[in-house]
């Protein structure tokens, strides 16, 4: 799992760490996308399918054969619903056997409000389009949630647990603290998607 604020860099970066071992990657917006068209973000009815279909989706990757999966988020660490969700996901797949690391990527506001108007946010994000209205968003989320954990509101699980500040790395340089932290077998494989 890669969480982090929005335009922190988790989809570019498991993007990386995907291309480098052969993990497959559902970045967060890969469910929302499909449904936004459809349902108002954060409709009861949004809501009741993104997650549905992400834990259909995890309920089959954790069955499978695959070399291992990425998941990105944003998480607001003062909601206790939160901790509940990601137990959750950890527990899909440690029923089955499976060991769940958890990566936190942090950057300043500033520098996530530049990486949101960044080209490949913005192909794979359709609802990112607006660049200014996605700013916008962007800013209150962080004024409203907690979205970096510390010392009030710590990271939920500290097993497997990575802590990394983005601001000056590249996804590249990032994933390969990532895959170094865990000791990731690293696959090239150019059909990663």
């Amino acid at each position: 799992m890669i969480v982090g604020p929005p335009a922190v860099g988790k989809m570019a970066v498991g993007l990386e760490i995907a291309k480098k071992t052969g993990y497959k990657l559902l970045h967060n917006h890969g469910t929302i996308e499909l449904i936004i068209p459809i349902f108002e973000y954060g409709s009861p009815k949004f809501s009741i399918l993104n997650n549905e279909f992400r834990q259909r989706i995890f309920e089959e990757v954790a069955t499978s054969d695959l070399l291992g999966f990425i998941f990105t988020f944003v998480v607001a660490f003062n909601l206790d619903e939160e901790k509940t969700y990601m137990e959750g996901i950890a527990k899909t797949f440690r029923d089955q056997g499976h060991i769940v690391y958890c990566v936190e990527l942090y950057a300043p506001l500033a520098i996530r409000l530049e990486r949101n108007k960044h080209p490949l946010r913005l192909d794979a994000k359709p609802s990112k389009r607006n660049v200014e209205l996605s700013a916008e968003r962007l800013r209150r989320m962080d004024a409203k949630y907690i979205m970096t954990s510390n010392e009030d509101y710590p990271f939920f699980f500290q097993e497997n647990y990575f802590k990394i500040d983005t601001s000056n790395l590249s996804a590249e340089e990032t994933a390969d603290k990532i895959i170094t932290a865990f000791r990731l077998t690293t696959h090239l494989n150019e059909n990663y998607l």
